[in-house]
C-alpha cells in the first residue's frame, strides 16, 4: 500500500470514531407497549417503576392491542362510526377488563391470578400505574392506533405525563435510549 491509501483510511477510520463518539445513548428506556394481556401489561409496568427507581427516564409507547388498557372505564364518548363502535365493544375497557395472554379459562385464569397477587401482596396493574404516573413515567399512546380503532382521546385515561404520538415519536424517544424493549 502506498502512503496515500493509507492516509485515506486513516481518515475514514478518525471519521468513523468520531460518528461513533458523537452517538450516546441516555439513561432512558423505551417501550412499545404492544399487548392488551394483563400479565404483559403489568410486566410493562413492572419494569417500567423499576427502571425509574433505578435513576431512569421510562416512555412507555402504547399501540394496537395495547391501547386499550388506556381506556377509562368510566368514560363515554359518542359520534364512533360502526367500525369504532364495534371495536369498543369487543375490546377490553381499561386495565380491570384485562384478561392473561395464557391459562384465562374463560376468566377463571384471570380471577385466580388477581386473588393470587392478592394474598401475595404483589401490586394490582392499576396500582402499578398509579405508581408509574407518581414516578413520572411517561406515556404515549399511538393515534394511528386509535384511529383505526374508533377510540378518542377523550375515553382514555387522566394520566399527568400522558401524550400521543405516532411512530416517529417512539423512534426519536428510543434512539438515544440505553433500553429499547417489545412487549
Amino acid at each position: 500500500m502506498d502512503m496515500q491509501n493509507i492516509e485515506t483510511q486513516l481518515a475514514e477510520l478518525k471519521a468513523q470514531i468520531e460518528r461513533v463518539d458523537k452517538k450516546t445513548t441516555e439513561n432512558r428506556v423505551s417501550m412499545i407497549v404492544f399487548s392488551g394481556d394483563l400479565d404483559k401489561a403489568l410486566a410493562s409496568f413492572v419494569i417500567a417503576t423499576g427502571a425509574v427507581a433505578m435513576g431512569m427516564d421510562v416512555v412507555m409507547f402504547f399501540t394496537f392491542w395495547g391501547t386499550p388498557v388506556l381506556r377509562d372505564k368510566d368514560k363515554n364518548v359518542g359520534g364512533k362510526d360502526a367500525m369504532g363502535k364495534m371495536f369498543g365493544a369487543m375490546l377490553p375497557k381499561g386495565t380491570t377488563q384485562t384478561k392473561l395472554s395464557k391459562m384465562n379459562m374463560g376468566g377463571m385464569g384471570t380471577a385466580m391470578m388477581k386473588r393470587l397477587m392478592t394474598q401475595k401482596n404483589v401490586a394490582s396493574l392499576e396500582q402499578m400505574m398509579e405508581m408509574a404516573e407518581q414516578l413520572g413515567v411517561r406515556i404515549v399512546i399511538c393515534e394511528m392506533s386509535m384511529d383505526l380503532m374508533g377510540f378518542k382521546r377523550e375515553e382514555m385515561i387522566d394520566y399527568e405525563h400522558l401524550s400521543y404520538g405516532g411512530v416517529a415519536t417512539f423512534l426519536e424517544e428510543a434512539g438515544n435510549s440505553r433500553v429499547q424493549l417489545f412487549i
